[in-house]
């Protein structure tokens, strides 16, 4: 296979899909979204054949526990890319909302339309429900996509990626509209980031050194973010019980995902009374603890280091300092944030709202995990992926997200004196 030749066949048929998308009614784009709930209910059978031969291969592999449990297709895995489908066909189509529309002196009328951004390249790792999320969301927006997803779920990207095709031909909507790489040669991804006369975005899903290199090499814009490095801090005002319970689920609901806690702060007015508690929880869950010098002296932990303080450890390991008060802990988070998500726990509504509009991250929380830092959970049917950036898309990506607006103009002969 020449890859360079392949590559470029996906763009010009993706390109030319997505001005058929463009065209297309919210009825027939829901249609095929919801065909494609049926058929990947009813190839449950493939779906986790083709699963486990890639799960066979990254065992051999040598694998890490955690990318294993981002590769697996589980039947609740499946159920949620089916509901997450049916959630997508269900929501509002942004495309082709105007928006305010106002009279000029001159007597035109300007305003804005939502429309497409045109073709959406992805690139993700381990994860083969993200073939759906990323083909459901670009659908009901119009755009089309090319998916390259990791050489270790091939079979699933493959297998998904034939019923997707089966939905987009039971409605007569081109099936180019979405394209899965079926090459693991990693030249493709370098061809994919640089068709600048193809692909208008790339959205990179995966590891920080992909995404590194992803922002360093492509010639198209970027959709991103590095690292998922996410604070809890439990102020002195907390209500205690429900700080364990947020500081528990932050860190052990899952390990491998980027809203997962990676650093708890904790108010010194109140460390005494809950990190002895949490340090026997995540003890029974496995969790090693590495600490600042006030974090040992009330619990076991081994001693944190500067480093610490920005690693994403998508693993059974937590950081935790204690801190003198709010101001200190925003401070920390100013200095070792990746702008992921932070969460504070307090029953005081004035410090709830400084730590909203203080800490600069594209998500906010108070009183609750950061692991609904989701669009699933954000009610946006499913996530392209988290954008750290702070132009066009921010946190969750849904699909006003994977949209832009045009101004438009309406007149009826005007002309400019």
């Amino acid at each position: 296979m020449n890859v360079q030749e392949y590559m470029r066949d996906l763009g010009r048929n993706a390109r030319q899909a997505s001005r058929q998308l463009a065209a297309a009614t919210s009825g027939d784009k829901n249609a095929a979204l919801l065909a494609t709930a049926s058929i990947l209910d009813a190839s449950r059978p493939a779906l986790v054949a083709a699963n486990a031969k890639d799960l066979e291969s990254g065992k051999d592999k040598g694998l890490d526990d955690h990318l294993l449990d981002r590769l697996a297709l589980t039947d609740s895995v499946i159920d949620g890319m089916i509901e997450g489908l049916r959630q997508v066909a269900a929501l509002p189509d942004p495309c082709g909302e105007i928006t305010d529309m106002s009279y000029r002196p001159s007597g035109i009328q300007v305003g804005k339309m939502r429309a497409p951004l045109g073709v959406v390249g992805i690139i993700y790792e381990s994860r083969p429900n993200v073939t759906i999320d990323a083909a459901s969301l670009c659908l009901k927006s119009g755009n089309a996509t090319i998916l390259r997803g990791g050489s270790e779920a091939i079979h699933s990207n493959q297998a998904i990626a034939h019923c997707i095709a089966r939905g987009l031909d039971q409605v007569g909507l081109p099936s180019a509209a979405v394209q899965v790489v079926s090459t693991t040669d990693r030249e493709a991804v370098g061809e994919l980031i640089t068709m600048a006369e193809y692909v208008d975005v790339i959205v990179p899903r995966g590891g920080k050194s992909l995404i590194e290199r992803i922002s360093r090499d492509a010639k198209v814009a970027v959709i991103k973010h590095l690292d998922g490095i996410c604070h809890v801090y439990i102020d002195d005002q907390a209500d205690l019980d429900k700080a364990f319970n947020i500081a528990l689920n932050s860190k052990t609901h899952r390990y491998g995902v980027c809203n997962a806690m990676e650093t708890l702060l904790v108010a010194k007015a109140v460390a005494t009374q809950i990190l002895p508690r949490l340090a026997e929880a995540y003890a029974e869950k496995g969790v090693e603890l590495r600490g600042c010098e006030a974090t040992q002296t009330i619990i076991s932990a081994s001693a944190a280091t500067e480093e610490d303080w920005g690693t994403e450890y998508l693993a059974p390991v937590l950081s935790i300092r204690v801190v003198d008060d709010m101001d200190a802990a925003i401070e920390h988070i100013s200095q070792h944030s990746s702008a992921h998500t932070e969460s504070i726990v307090t029953e005081n509504f004035t410090r709830a709202r400084r730590f909203l509009a203080e800490v600069d991250s594209s998500t906010v929380m108070v009183n609750a995990s950061t692991r609904f830092a989701d669009g699933f959970e954000f009610g946006l049917g499913a996530e392209i992926g988290i954008s750290t950036d702070k132009i066009h898309a921010r946190g969750p990506v849904g699909l006003e997200g994977l949209t832009s607006q045009k101004w438009i103009v309406l007149g009826d002969g005007h002309i400019r004196q």
